[in-house]
């Protein structure tokens, strides 16, 4: 019996290189590989060898006749996929990692991040080179939007960092956390004590609407709404507020659906996860029963993926129904099978406002564009104004997706607006980076100048020596996790080819004078014996509930476990 991949893909690729029939597709260097939702096995040609379930980190690997459940769509989903896109699976040319030639001293590298393109990065270069490498991070803890990002009900794709473990107890790998680069340290002095500096930062600022009452109180960006169910240790734990039964979520990507689940599960289904003790107790206490997801574009270009989505008609005690509209509806009659639209057939119509029932909702609702924010007598956000939209021409209203929701299909309004009563708006229309202080920055359109991985000067173009971008920070906000590993794979290229051309600045100090500098400036700083202080602290306050773990949600708390390691 064949192999199928599931919903929790990561997109890494672990699975293709092991394949000895090459029957999983798309491969990384396939065209089709930067856009797909998730990888699939031909059925027709997989050998049951099972090495791709072995291989892979986030256990999305099952046999075909072991499915169940909601996992039993995924037999056809991967056989449907090789109709649409045959494949005789001959072999590329082989490919061998780049590495430096003998004679080659140690070099140090450091990298700012500890998230899953940090990771990838380190693995590259430790797996390659005989390379010291130094990792940074804000934050008192590892993991970037692995550890505050990823849904808590998505614990298999979490599971992704385990294999970064190795990575930071290797003995070249060392670890200053709660340290902020521009802050506590200087790009510069970063430089002086090592051959290279890779940005692993991801793009850390939401994009804004730009319509009035964005930033009334009761509307939040996603990255807080988030980071809060997460215990981000930035975020308080009252960011959130859940005494409104109606919450608006401006998007529809795989956010925008996450936070949709999130806020309508049962919060007793949560407890066998790692979300934050305060979200929990504010899940319990909360009014929330229908969750409206706002898209300016119609179904076909909804941003979220196939997978998520199915994921999303499978939760137990919520209803998903689609606002009916005649575009809309004419959009899912008229959607080929593989198209987005296509999977929201026989989901319910129901007309605009239209109050729930008994059971808890997701509404969806296509063409329609917030055009502003509306406040209570209690000065808190009390509504969204949208206007329905329509197909675009010569570029109408910008080919961007402000919503989320994907695609370069533009629209433009028609005039026709409504206030949807919503106690919570929450704006998930995508991030934005920010400057890296020490380099230099583009503010139209939020990146660090970079060419393959190098950072250049946008005066001359030429390469900043020993500066590098990975992940987030060079590719924009785009891509899953997996995306990161081939990202990597490209900035360390580049990396190692200034080292063999003779291009990389020489340090100064040594790995020693460093670390003396880090202790100087943050007596705080959190290594790898506080860290693992800090995971047995949680994995024990979780035992003690029967969940993986319980997180320590303030910087406080983090650094009080990490002493008494």
């Amino acid at each position: 019996m064949a192999y199928a991949i599931t919903q929790t893909c990561c997109n890494d690729a672990s699975c293709v290189s092991v394949c000895p029939v090459n029957c999983i597709h798309p491969t990384p260097d396939e065209p089709e590989f930067g856009t797909t939702d998730m990888l699939y096995i031909d059925p027709a040609a997989c050998i049951d060898c099972g090495a791709c379930a072995d291989a892979c980190p986030v256990d999305a690997v099952f046999p075909v006749d072991r499915l169940r459940g909601p996992d039993t769509v995924f037999g056809p989903i991967n056989r449907d996929w090789f109709r649409d896109h045959p494949s005789d699976h001959a072999w590329g040319a082989p490919a061998f990692p780049r590495s430096l030639p003998g004679g080659f001293g140690p070099l140090r590298i450091a990298i700012v991040g500890t998230g899953p393109s940090a990771g990838y990065t380190a693995q590259e270069l430790l797996r390659r080179t005989g390379a010291e490498i130094t990792m940074i991070d804000r934050l008192p803890v590892t993991g970037g939007l692995l550890r505050h990002g990823v849904a808590p009900d998505h614990q298999s794709t979490k599971r992704i960092a385990e294999s970064f473990a190795s990575v930071f107890h290797d003995p070249r790998l060392r670890m200053h956390l709660n340290v902020e680069v521009g802050t506590d340290v200087t790009h510069a002095e970063l430089t002086a004590h090592h051959h290279a500096v890779v940005y692993a930062v991801g793009a850390a600022a939401d994009r804004r609407l730009g319509i009035p009452g964005e930033d009334l109180p009761g509307s939040l960006p996603a990255t807080t709404f988030v980071g809060w169910y997460n215990a981000e240790p930035t975020v308080p734990a009252d960011a959130v507020e859940l005494s409104a039964e109606r919450v608006a979520v401006i998007g529809n990507g795989n956010v925008a659906v996450d936070i949709a689940r999130i806020l309508l599960t049962d919060p007793d289904r949560l407890t066998a996860t790692d979300i934050a003790d305060h979200a929990l107790a504010a899940l319990r206490a909360g009014r929330v029963r229908e969750v409206v997801l706002l898209a300016r574009r119609g179904p076909e270009q909804a941003a979220w993926t196939k997978a998520e989505f199915l994921a999303l008609r499978q939760l137990p005690g919520v209803e998903v129904v689609v606002e009916d509209h005649p575009r809309v509806r004419a959009a899912i009659e008229a959607a080929g099978p593989d198209s987005r639209a296509a999977l929201l057939a026989g989901l319910p119509l129901v007309p605009s406002g239209a109050a729930p029932g008994a059971a808890r909702r997701i509404v969806l609702r296509f063409l329609s564009a917030p055009v502003e924010l509306v406040a209570g007598a209690d000065g808190r956000v009390a509504g969204v104004t949208v206007e329905r939209t329509a197909p675009g021409a010569d570029g109408a209203d910008g080919a961007d997706s402000a919503d989320g929701s994907g695609g370069a299909v533009t629209v433009t309004g028609t005039g026709e607006r409504e206030t949807l009563p919503a106690g919570l708006v929450v704006r998930s229309i995508g991030h934005r980076g920010v400057p890296v202080p020490g380099l230099p920055f583009d503010e139209a359109a939020a990146t660090v100048p970079h060419r393959g991985g190098r950072v250049v000067d946008p005066a001359t173009g030429r390469p900043l020596p020993g500066a590098y971008l990975v992940g987030w920070a060079k590719r924009g906000p785009s891509g899953g996790i997996g995306a990161n590993r081939a990202c990597a794979r490209e900035t360390v290229d580049a990396l190692l080819d200034d080292a063999e051309a003779r291009a990389l600045p020489v340090p100064a100090g040594s790995r020693r004078d460093f670390e003396k500098l880090v202790r100087g400036r943050r007596p705080d700083a959190v290594g790898l014996k506080e860290l693992r202080a800090v995971d047995r602290a949680e994995r024990a306050r979780g035992a003690a509930e029967g969940r993986p773990r319980v997180k320590l949600a303030t910087v406080p708390a983090l650094l009080a476990a990490g002493r008494r390691r």
